[in-house]
């Protein structure tokens, strides 16, 4: 059986085949399902629980 990935910023599940796989310099791999999220972890350092169009918004 195939696994289903989370996106790592987001929280939606990955369709198989699809989305970016990340690995940091300290071996952390991130999975993300756009570029989309991609840029609002790494590049503006946006947190998930404060944007809303994430899984995560406004969970604590």
């Amino acid at each position: 059986m195939v696994k289903v990935k989370k996106c790592s910023f987001c929280g939606y599940d990955i369709p198989i085949g699809r989305g970016i796989m990340y690995v940091m310099k300290n071996g952390t791999v991130l999975n993300f399902c756009t570029n989309k999220c991609r840029k609002a972890m790494l590049l503006y350092k946006k947190k998930a629980r404060r944007t809303r169009w994430t899984a995560h918004y406004g969970k604590q």
